[in-house]
């Protein structure tokens, strides 16, 4: 289902619920500002290469508008507006006061040098410097982005408005970033799946997890839940997908990850189809990649017993009708942000 549609379907049930008036919940659906940006640069070969960027502004209402910029070749409007919508939804359950924004380009960072990722951020930063701002909308880093891409926004910025090193969250530490911010996400994916297994009188230790994922926020969630007795089955990453049915050594995992810039090769765990990750036997799915990848064409198949949302809608409203009469529970990924916000 596209990202939209369901975010939206999902909002007008909610405001059904809630007795919302048809004209509040139209206008809570329409975006306060779309901003597409061409951004072109000579890549490291001399040749020009030309990408799209995306900075969708849902909300203001509650305060600065507030989200993650994402670098990935499926990233497009749709998906980048549910993306800045549910951000607003975010903000206003935590009861912080900002809103709700999202942004991206659309690249595969793995085939860009660092110079030439480099020159893109600077490049749309330019672009949309004069529409960002410590009062008007915070960037955070997302998927394919991290501190080093914060860090080259917050100068790029800083260019045209003086040093503002509040501009952007997720910066290194030595330009004003938070302690631990690497991992938070991944801290508050513990927190909440232990307080769920409490509820049903289970605990980390010995419970068997497969994490679709293993960028920041399912490496950290691995590493964690490894080192409070989870049983880390299956991981997978764009570079392919692992197994072991006696737990994967995620300290080598780690490590291996790191050197290869990916989980395929690793000898700790079987080679398996990435396809199959999220219908493998486990208890606890996490899905920590994209979104929409739990539809009702592989519902029926998962056999967690319960689904952590480490991505953001990463299961569509089809599927999650049919994981209710399943009996699986669903934990959103908002309230893992939640307990995180409250670690």
């Amino acid at each position: 289902m596209n990202a939209l549609v369901a975010t939206n379907r999902n909002f007008k049930l909610a405001s059904r619920l809630l007795g919302l008036d048809s004209k509040l919940e139209k206008s809570l659906l329409i975006p306060f500002r779309e901003i597409k940006v061409e951004c072109s640069i000579p890549k490291d070969d001399g040749t020009l290469a030309s990408f799209v960027g995306f900075r969708i502004q849902h909300d203001n209402a509650r305060g600065p508008m507030k989200g993650g910029i994402r670098y990935h070749p499926e990233v497009e409007p749709d998906e980048v507006n549910a993306l800045a919508q549910l951000m607003t939804w975010k903000t206003a359950v935590a009861n912080i006061p900002y809103g709700g924004a999202k942004g991206g380009i659309g690249c595969d960072p793995a085939e860009l040098s660092i110079s030439e990722l480099e020159r893109l951020t600077r490049v749309f930063t330019q672009k949309i410097h004069d529409l960002i701002g410590v009062h008007t909308d915070v960037p955070a880093p997302d998927m394919g982005t991290g501190p080093q891409t914060m860090a080259w926004i917050l100068d790029e910025y800083s260019k045209f408005h003086g040093y503002s090193p509040a501009v952007v969250t997720g910066k290194p530490t030595d330009l004003g970033g938070s302690l631990g911010r690497d991992a938070a996400t991944g801290r508050g994916v513990l927190f909440a799946t232990e307080a769920l297994l409490n509820e049903y009188g289970k605990n980390i230790s010995g419970q068997r997890f497969v994490i679709q994922g293993f960028g920041n926020v399912g490496s950290w969630a691995a590493q964690l839940i490894s080192e409070n007795g989870g049983k880390v089955v299956a991981v997978s990453d764009i570079t392919g997908a692992i197994k072991n049915c006696k737990g994967l050594d995620i300290p080598n995992l780690l490590e291996h990850a790191k050197e290869n810039r990916g989980v395929k090769g690793f000898h700790g765990g079987d080679p398996i189809d990435p396809k199959s990750i999220l219908v493998e036997d486990c208890d606890i799915l996490i899905p920590a990649a994209l979104g929409g990848v739990i539809n009702r064409d592989n519902a029926k198949e998962i056999k967690a017993k319960f689904i952590v949302e480490a991505a953001n809608h990463p299961t569509d409203p089809e599927a999650d009708e049919i994981l209710t009469k399943k009996g699986v529970v669903i934990l959103s990924r908002h309230i893992c942000k939640l307990r995180r916000s409250h670690s």
